[in-house]
């Protein structure tokens, strides 16, 4: 019996954090899309790992480094009529362990003359507690 409620607690335990971890990730997609939407570059990149390590695959080759992936959709994206209307859908968060998440979404632009869309997939890591994205795969 002791055992059982012992393996009920650490399951307890287990799930209410991994619950939270998984809060934490949805807040910095909500964060990412609200500053989208204001046109706000600087505010989206939050969400990310600020370091060369930084990894982000995108349709033509992949970009290494947090600099290196504000330049990209600096350049992507100079304005507000280009970024348009960002909405995520969220597909999947996996929390693996205590430091590491996986995310799987689609996203859609919604713009005056397009409405270009896809999917990504993110492995999120926990960095000095909190959850940044340290590589990006969107198609």
């Amino acid at each position: 019996m002791k055992k059982l409620i012992l393996s009920f607690c650490l399951l307890f335990v287990v799930f209410f954090c991994f619950g939270q971890d998984r809060d934490a990730i949805l807040k910095v997609l909500h964060e990412q899309q609200d500053a989208w939407n204001q046109a706000d570059i600087d505010g989206f990149m939050q969400g990310y790992w600020k370091s060369d390590s930084l990894v982000f695959v995108g349709k033509s080759a992949p970009v290494y480094g947090w600099q290196g992936s504000y330049d990209r959709y600096k350049k992507s994206y100079p304005d507000k009529a280009a970024m348009g209307q960002l909405t995520f859908t969220i597909l999947q968060v996996k929390v693996l362990d205590a430091d590491n998440a996986f995310v799987l979404g689609g996203w859609h632009l919604k713009r005056e003359k397009d409405e270009p869309g896809g999917y990504f997939t993110l492995w999120f890591r926990k960095i000095n507690g909190e959850w940044k994205i340290v590589c990006d795969h969107t198609s």
